[in-house]
């Protein structure tokens, strides 16, 4: 993304790590897992970022909302980046940086006994550098509350990606499921135009059938399809060759995202 490309990312709601190598293997960029929906533990979590690593993917964990340990726990396990999901305003965007940088951009608790502070074998000036430098954070804007204060939030430093999530947007416009929204198709435009501005990175979810667009409005992060809807898609297909029942629909809200 630094170089002007776009970084491709797919979502694993299982907790294996076979299944996250093989999204590695796939030749995707990073791999966003999800501990905000899916009860996956912070061990099977450990070991996807492993799966990952060999095959030198990034890992994004999207954390559950909770104490400043949530947030921490995938960046000691090595993960290359955390999603911070509905982030509600400036205040709250300056807690999340405050708890995942380290000095002197916030006071993340300091521990360097973990995989990402090479077991206590990286010198503290190292570990602190690396981990403000080259660990991202995202904030995920996917409510309205926000957006009276989007810009500010664009310009706080310590963070690197404003995410657009437009499932819970269409809910929290009382209109769930219409991703045709016209405050929806507003935010989506502005989020990149914010990013940019002040020296972010614009990311969302998208699909074959938005993605040109996307990357046009200035998009760089951009996930696309889930391990359960790859598989649903997968087996129905296969019973459906039996005759034993149709191939299946998705009805979710992950159905705008496999179209």
């Amino acid at each position: 993304m630094r170089a002007g490309g776009v970084a491709s990312c797919v979502k694993l709601n299982l907790g294996d790590a076979r299944v996250a190598e093989i999204a590695a293997r796939s030749g995707f960029d990073c791999i966003w897992l999800d501990r905000e929906h899916c009860p996956n533990s912070l061990g099977q979590i450990e070991h996807q970022v492993r799966a990952a690593k060999a095959y030198d993917v990034d890992t994004l964990v999207r954390v559950p909302r909770g104490s400043y340990s949530q947030l921490i726990w995938p960046l000691e396990m090595d993960a290359t980046g955390i999603m911070v999901p509905h982030v509600m305003s400036l205040a709250d965007a300056k807690e999340v940086v405050h708890y995942t940088k380290f000095h002197p951009v916030g006071r993340r608790p300091l521990d360097g006994g973990n995989m990402d502070g090479g077991f206590t074998t990286l010198p503290l000036a190292d570990y602190l550098k690396q981990a403000n430098e080259e660990r991202f954070t995202s904030f995920q804007i996917e409510d309205p509350e926000p957006l009276d204060e989007l810009e500010n939030i664009a310009s706080l430093p310590g963070f690197d990606i404003l995410f657009f999530g437009p499932g819970d947007m269409t809910q929290g416009l009382g209109a769930p499921g219409d991703f045709n929204h016209p405050k929806l198709i507003e935010t989506r435009k502005r989020i990149p135009e914010l990013a940019r501005k002040h020296g972010k990175f614009a990311g969302t979810v998208g699909n074959t059938g938005n993605f040109k667009e996307l990357i046009g409005l200035g998009y760089q992060f951009i996930s696309m399809g889930a391990d359960v809807v790859a598989l649903v898609q997968a087996f129905g297909q296969i019973a459906a060759v039996f005759g034993n029942a149709p191939a299946p629909e998705i009805k979710s809200v992950y159905a705008a995202k496999a179209k």
